[in-house]
């Protein structure tokens, strides 16, 4: 007799991303558990309600706040470029692609602690103007105010890429008091020479030798007349300069700049583990509800498999690898299928 089906739970199906290694359809699902049925993974997503704020529930006791703290904002597209008729899907520039594809966007917000070179997501936005009307850049500042004053987390400074260096975003992080780092775009029009001369590229100014090593003060074109900010040059390789603002007008060292700048990579690391270890772009299911269910659950898996990482002091790809060695050892011990030519 076929065993029964049961009732497909939240914890259920991120076990399933958390141990899954290749495939996170749910057919690959249904096929590999007595349990459930495809019908019944998919009522599961259709069903629940997974927000953002439940990630935030889950770490907030494993973050270790620090008045040197980053909060670090970027945004990531979950590939769908071969996919049909998927909801929350639009075609966008992604980074990794360097190009428009169709997929999802996510935009993220990380919180590192420097101190101990650790890092934890702590919030998230699913880019969805036509349902919600919001921009990335608007959800970027919702989940600013939200550290602020709900979460009322310490932190020093705000880290973030070329596309939030704006005007509404840097007024904003300093009316909050805060201060921030941000790479400008090399056509971005700023000025030097404090009104005497037209605006310019900023990877077409003259830099003195000070002044690669102290920054120099710049007005950006658009931004209130007295509104002044200082730029770095930062030689990253041969093939990359970065021309990085900061209202942090006392900072005069290029390599303290670079340095604090590194610490925005973090989250390109979580939109790459994710990507890598918990299935965020593998499912195919059309519905918007699913979509956004799925998301949250990767998420939470990846929350999950770092706190494992640390606890155990490996690497987060270690964790999820580590799961396939029983499988060896037992394959070794008594293979499913003899090898026979040698």
């Amino acid at each position: 007799m076929k065993p029964k089906k049961e009732r497909v739970t939240r914890l259920d199906y991120c076990q399933y991303l958390l141990v899954s290694q290749i495939n996170y359809t749910l057919t690959n699902y249904a096929e590999h558990t007595e349990k459930f049925s495809h019908d019944m993974a998919n009522r599961y997503l259709s069903g629940d309600e997974i927000r953002p704020r439940l990630v935030w529930e889950n770490v907030k006791n494993e973050v270790r706040p620090t008045p040197h703290g980053f909060l670090v904002f970027d945004d990531t597209v979950i590939d769908k470029n071969y996919s049909r008729r998927i909801e929350l899907v639009r075609s966008q520039y992604s980074g990794n692609a360097h190009g428009i594809i169709k997929g999802i966007g996510v935009v993220t917000c990380v919180y590192v602690n420097p101190q101990i070179d650790q890092f934890w997501i702590i919030d998230y936005r699913i880019y969805d103007p036509e349902g919600d009307g919001k921009t990335k850049l608007e959800h970027m500042l919702d989940m600013l105010l939200n550290c602020v004053y709900q979460k009322s987390l310490d932190f020093w400074a705000v880290l973030m890429d070329t596309w939030y260096a704006t005007k509404e975003v840097v007024l904003q992080i300093e009316k909050l008091g805060k201060i921030y780092y941000c790479p400008l775009k090399d056509n971005r029009q700023v000025d030097d020479s404090g009104g005497s001369k037209p605006y310019q590229r900023v990877d077409s100014l003259e830099w003195t030798k000070a002044e690669l090593q102290q920054g120099k003060v710049i007005k950006i074109k658009g931004f209130p007349a007295e509104h002044k900010v200082k730029v770095f040059r930062v030689v990253l390789s041969t093939q990359r300069t970065d021309y990085v603002v900061t209202n942090e007008m006392a900072q005069d060292n290029v390599e303290v700049v670079q340095d604090v700048c590194g610490f925005r990579w973090k989250v390109e690391q979580f939109h790459r583990e994710t990507k890598q270890l918990t299935g965020i772009e593998g499912n195919q299911c059309r519905k918007a509800r699913i979509v956004r269910n799925h998301i949250g659950c990767a998420i939470l898996v990846w929350v999950r498999l770092k706190q494992v990482a640390v606890e155990t002091h490996r690497t987060i790809y270690r964790v999820k690898h580590d799961l396939l060695d029983d499988y060896l050892r037992q394959q070794l011990k008594s293979p499913a299928v003899q090898m026979r030519l040698a």
